[in-house]
């Protein structure tokens, strides 16, 4: 497409595994001599000067940046050496230091040990003469040329936009026709792309949940087309262990979300009310209904790709019972893929990536159900344990972390952790050279076999 950003790398000299590769997706690609990166450069005497895992790009066309993983011969940037381990220093010693990342611009070259790479980046519309538009929200004016743009007040205030969506609903605005006699009661929760909250109908007293995500870069048309084919699948998907949506929308510069309320809140929330750590028959008995979610979404061709405790919500049954049922199907993944998040992977906001395996970090674009079985096994770790399967020590690149340090043994963490639960719970979460788990139906049968009835 003739407005589609696109960053391409190429080999200039010495050998890389493609020769070229072209990226038009958000993405992080880490490069080095191991048989998982992509590019990759040949694991031969040749290239002996290269780290298994050298450094990382993170790209969001046409923005791309790289950084090094303390390598010990460094990678250089038109020339210039940037993150170098100090002589004497072990790969892990080099980890505990902070690397800055460096922006890469059309025409910039990377080099690590003999081989180059050139970055080509296509960004049409960059440098143009920005044009005054007016926020769809609030009226101010806004400079960057897309007309449906928020500004920076209202991108930074969702509940100020929430207000706003609903007054034009209540006006008869028929692209908000969903939300239309629905009052806002109160917020359910916000995160670096929107917020959550709680509507309830003015005359049936239904309620719902509305998730706003408010794009901070500019939502171009073939954007806001990959983010739906994103979402559009997994909108579809009905299990009593999914919540439920109503549907999706995207007045101008806003994407939101209509789905069931459960008033149970999340098992996050749930694991704070037990002290931090939840006996191992309840932990079980939730993971087990989100794996049964999981389950009915991957024969459907759906992969989660955020999954976390945050995201497994509770509803309460007739009876008073809490049940599991997995939110956000995708959302969050598609939103940060599509480029609207305008967040950098990499980057301090991006927080640490304590539920992702380390399959996630070098193949971001390709998940394969296997990443949300162990995301699911971390979820259960956390609840039995109270900590997340690796340690993030303060100043550690969070990202090596997970490329390169295996889960910690959950009865280190915790001694008093049932022996037949811990070996499934650590089976799960192995990830190298692959996920030790690969179904969500086998981590369920194993679970039930480690802790019955």
């Amino acid at each position: 497409m003739d407005d589609e950003a696109g960053v391409t790398l190429s080999v200039v000299a010495g050998e890389l595994i493609p020769p070229e590769l072209a990226i038009h997706e958000r993405t992080t690609c880490v490069i080095g001599r191991a048989d998982d990166c992509t590019p990759r450069v040949p694991d031969d005497g040749a290239h002996r000067t290269v780290s298994r895992h050298h450094c990382l790009l993170d790209i969001n066309p046409p923005d791309i940046r790289v950084r090094d993983f303390g390598s010990l011969n460094g990678t250089y940037v038109n020339g210039k050496k940037i993150g170098q381990r100090a002589p004497g220093q072990t790969p892990e010693e080099a980890a505990d230091g902070i690397y800055p990342e460096h922006d890469l611009s059309d025409g910039d070259e990377i080099r690590l040990g003999s081989s180059t790479i050139r970055v080509a980046v296509r960004a049409p519309g960059r440098g143009r003469t920005p044009r005054r538009c007016h926020c769809p929200n609030c009226g101010r004016g806004v400079d960057d040329g897309f007309a449906d743009r928020l500004c920076t007040v209202c991108a930074d205030d969702p509940a100020e936009v929430a207000r706003g969506l609903l007054d034009r609903a209540r006006s008869g605005d028929p692209e908000l026709d969903a939300l239309a006699g629905q009052v806002l009661e109160q917020e359910l929760g916000r995160g670096g792309m929107g917020a959550v909250y709680l509507l309830r109908h003015e005359t049936t007293g239904e309620r719902i949940a509305l998730k706003l995500m408010l794009p901070r870069a500019a939502a171009r048309a073939s954007e806001r087309a990959r983010f739906m084919r994103e979402v559009t699948l997994a909108r579809s998907l009905r299990h009593p262990n999914i919540v439920s949506s109503y549907g999706a929308h995207i007045p101008a510069g806003v994407f939101c979300f209509t789905s069931e309320y459960c008033a149970g809140g999340s098992l996050a929330q749930l694991q704070d009310r037990f002290g931090g750590r939840m006996p191992p028959h309840e932990a079980v008995r939730f993971v087990i209904q989100a794996l049964d979610g999981l389950d009915h979404a991957h024969r459907s061709g759906v992969v989660h790709r955020d999954l976390s405790p945050h995201n497994i919500l509770l509803s309460t049954e007739g009876d008073g019972a809490l049940v599991a049922k997995i939110g956000d199907f995708g959302l969050a993944k598609a939103f940060d893929q599509a480029g609207l998040s305008g967040l950098t992977r990499t980057g301090t906001i991006a927080g640490k990536p304590s539920y992702l395996p380390r399959q996630q970090v070098v193949n971001f674009r390709e998940a394969a159900p296997a990443v949300d079985v162990w995301a699911a096994a971390a979820c259960l770790y956390r609840m039995l344990t109270g900590a997340s399967p690796r340690d993030f020590p303060v100043g550690r690149d969070p990202w090596q972390v997970v490329l390169q340090d295996p889960a910690v043994p959950v009865r280190r963490r915790d001694p008093s952790v049932p022996a037949d639960l811990a070996e499934v719970v650590d089976r799960a979460l192995r990830d190298d050279p692959e996920i030790g788990v690969q179904s969500a139906t086998e981590l369920r049968d194993l679970l039930r076999a480690a802790v019955p009835g």
